[in-house]
């Protein structure tokens, strides 16, 4: 795959998880559950996302595909941060109170508590791939909710958690979310 066949890839890819996290800031129980869709969809479709992608790198060349894929997916994610900026509902307060309490909970914990998500994601997605059979899914399908429930962060979902938020609250706060952001991606992968 080239190279931009692999960032327009990552693009979708992003758009279906800001699609999945749209619904878990409109309600977190339910959305807890429908963020399996967005999953689902970039595994069904083989779209190309960080965290179903960083689990199987194997050289210097899918690192620099990794690189691709991850701005591409915050593409993804910017568009449909975009979007949430226009509903009625209180989505950017709801992202801005779930990253608060990463900041709280600080770089290191949220990165350590990262490895988790990308442990799960990295298992789920090679069962998916294995088959169509729907066995093979299973994993996938409890990851999603799992990695929500124990409060893992998924570098992808978080991207688009803060292209949701006020973009001044960013600013204000960019030294201390580059540097928890750095440790999510490296957590996750």
């Amino acid at each position: 795959m080239n190279k931009f066949a692999i960032f327009r890839s990552a693009i979708f890819a992003g758009i279906c998880i800001g699609i999945a996290g749209f619904g878990f800031l409109a309600d977190k129980t339910l959305g807890m559950f429908l963020f399996i869709f967005g999953l689902a969809t970039v595994v069904s479709d083989k779209l190309k996302l960080f965290t179903g992608t960083a689990g199987f790198v194997q050289s210097w060349s899918d690192m620099l595909d990794l690189l691709i894929i991850l701005v591409g997916n915050w593409c993804g994610c910017l568009l449909v941060g975009l979007a949430a900026r226009c509903s009625a509902m209180p989505l950017q307060e709801t992202a801005l109170h779930l990253l608060e309490g990463r900041l709280l909970l600080g770089p290191w914990k949220a990165g350590i508590l990262s490895i988790g998500c990308g442990i799960l994601m990295t298992t789920s997605v090679t069962f998916a791939r294995k088959s169509r059979d729907f066995g093979h899914w299973i994993p996938l399908l409890m990851a999603v909710p799992l990695f929500i429930l124990c409060g893992f962060p998924h570098c992808i979902a978080d991207a688009f958690y803060y292209l949701t938020v006020d973009f001044s609250w960013l600013v204000a706060h960019a030294g201390e979310v580059l540097l928890l952001y750095g440790c999510l991606v490296v957590g996750n992968f």
